[in-house]
């Protein structure tokens, strides 16, 4: 009796939450500002300037290439918003973290790549969200500056 009771529970959890139509992605593009100056952009987020498609950036020295990151947030407590925010902030930290490693200074020519739907812009960045994930997903130039 106890197994087929946790076999109806699992065959409900799934049509309720595992079910394909409940799982549409709804694509939203945000400010880069509200994440980068949010409390959670000022604490985690090093001391690497990112810029992103359009915007003015210092004259470039080396240029190691391009990179990608692709992160994604669970949506638990979270509104679409947060949780885009969150997945925004972790996908650049990463970006951070390789020119870090590099030995580079910057950022620049940011772009989100987010499922394969482009957006070049100097101020908003693109997340796809669903009931469960949030997914970020941007490339980037990898840069030191000129002195």
């Amino acid at each position: 009796m106890k197994k087929r009771l946790i076999i109806i529970l699992f065959f409900v959890f799934y049509l309720v939450f595992g079910h394909p139509v409940f799982a549409k992605d709804v694509f939203q593009d945000l400010p880069v500002s509200a994440a980068k100056e949010s409390a959670l952009g000022k604490q985690k987020l090093l001391g690497v300037p990112a810029y992103m498609t359009g915007q003015e950036s210092p004259r470039i020295e080396k240029d190691f290439g391009q990179f990608k990151s692709n992160k994604r947030t669970h949506r638990l407590n979270k509104t679409q918003e947060e949780a885009c925010k969150v997945a925004f902030l972790s996908a650049l930290i990463a970006l951070q973290k390789r020119a870090v490693k590099l030995g580079a200074d910057g950022i620049v020519d940011i772009k989100s790549i987010t499922k394969y739907k482009r957006l070049e812009s100097a101020t908003n960045y693109r997340c796809s969200a669903s009931d469960l994930m949030a997914n970020v997903a941007l490339t980037g130039r990898i840069v030191n500056f000129a002195k």
